[in-house]
């Protein structure tokens, strides 16, 4: 998986966003992001997670300073679009039809055609500080990065 990537710079990368329009990483640079990984929209545990992080949006955004929250999947803009005014998630999800970001990062395939759920830390130098794998615990999954944030804060600003 991606634990390689630990300490090195995250890739780069411009996908198009669900509302229209594109995002890059680079867009972020200066601010801490975590970027997850995801199956497909409305399969039980990607729409768990999906939950989970906006559950806990606002306490990612009360962080100083505030963490950007991305999700990515092969879904398409259409299925991503709807999928995220179902649940109205407040964070952008992004469409990586083919897996070119996906496989960037070192997320694999199951069996050959089922995608991982995994989550990367990444600091505002884009260096990447953790790297997490969430098949069936998107909550606990939620949980240890805010903990790893709140690890890297050591109780004041994220460095």
């Amino acid at each position: 998986m991606g634990n390689s990537l630990i300490g090195q710079k995250a890739p780069d990368f411009t996908l198009p966003k669900s509302n229209g329009g594109s995002l890059s990483l680079s867009d972020l640079d200066g601010q801490w992001k975590v970027i997850f990984f995801y199956a497909r929209d409305g399969s039980p545990t990607c729409k768990r997670g999906c939950l989970t992080f906006k559950e806990q949006y606002d306490l990612f955004q009360s962080l100083t300073p505030p963490v950007q929250i991305i999700g990515i999947s092969q879904d398409s803009v259409k299925d991503h679009e709807i999928f995220k005014n179902k649940l109205n998630l407040p964070f952008d999800i992004l469409s990586d039809q083919d897996r070119v970001v996906t496989e960037s990062y070192g997320v694999p395939l199951f069996l050959g055609k089922f995608p991982a759920k995994s989550s990367f830390v990444i600091g505002p130098d884009r260096t990447i500080h953790h790297c997490y794998d969430w098949l069936f615990r998107p909550r606990k999954h939620v949980a240890k990065i805010l903990n790893s944030l709140s690890q890297i804060s050591k109780g004041g600003d994220i460095k």
